[in-house]
């Protein structure tokens, strides 16, 4: 991030975004501009990212999961020692005062295309309720599909239950603004731009090493459904 910062880039708030999107000339007058999101909702970044980006005058947009804020990441496969922590709401205060946004992950990070219409609904619009209650309507416009799985049912259900944005895998659709696409970041993506970012060959490669990478998110998908808790909304403990 600092290097995208000493090379010009800047980030848009999400709702700069949206009012650009809704115009359809994304930041015309900002060629190096981007909107910097974080799925999940770690506390860890409080600690670690936010800092930073703060001190580079820098913001992003964070994507909770919001049945598990303030508690232990239960929803996921246990990849550590311990659960790992999400942000706490009074967190999400702090930081949203000071320019950072926040958005829905949906409820319990359920994968949304394997369940019927009422669970996948339900899931969308439980998390935007209380994003909405929490912090406002602004809060309520955007989902980030977990696993960055969504079609067109799945599209169908978000603007069903009122949000303006959502942002799927690498390869969304770009001309519905509820299937957006994002471009990840990995540890090999060293230099002042991102490989994905990139207009040039080494650009559509880094897309579609990242098209790859999430796409082995299935695996967790298969050992959640395995485990008979995938979508069933059960609720984290610390």
């Amino acid at each position: 991030m600092r290097a995208l910062a000493e090379a010009g880039w800047r980030t848009l708030t999400l709702a700069e975004y949206a009012a650009a999107e809704a115009s359809h000339s994304p930041h015309p007058t900002q060629p190096r501009s981007l909107l910097l999101t974080f799925d999940d909702g770690y506390a860890c970044l409080a600690e670690g990212a936010y800092p930073v980006l703060s001190e580079l005058g820098l913001t992003a947009t964070t994507f909770l999961v919001t049945d598990y804020v303030g508690k232990g990441n239960a929803w996921d496969v246990q990849y550590t020692w311990r659960r790992l922590p999400h942000l706490s709401w009074d967190q999400v205060g702090q930081w949203r005062a000071r320019g950072f946004a926040f958005a829905s992950h949906t409820a319990t990070h359920a994968r949304l295309t394997w369940l019927n219409d009422a669970r996948a609904e339900g899931e969308l619009d439980r998390s935007r309720r209380a994003l909405v209650d929490r912090l406002g309507e602004e809060a309520g416009q955007a989902v980030a599909y977990p696993f960055g799985a969504a079609d067109a049912r799945v599209v169908t259900l978000a603007r069903r239950v009122g949000y303006r944005l959502g942002f799927g895998g690498v390869r969304g659709d770009h001309g519905d603004p509820l299937l957006l696409p994002r471009v990840p970041t990995y540890v090999w993506d060293a230099g002042t731009v991102p490989f994905g970012l990139r207009a040039d060959g080494i650009g559509a490669l880094g897309r579609f090493v990242a098209h790859v990478a999430n796409r082995c998110a299935v695996g967790t998908s298969m050992m959640l459904k395995l485990r008979g808790n995938a979508g069933e909304g059960v609720r984290g403990k610390d």
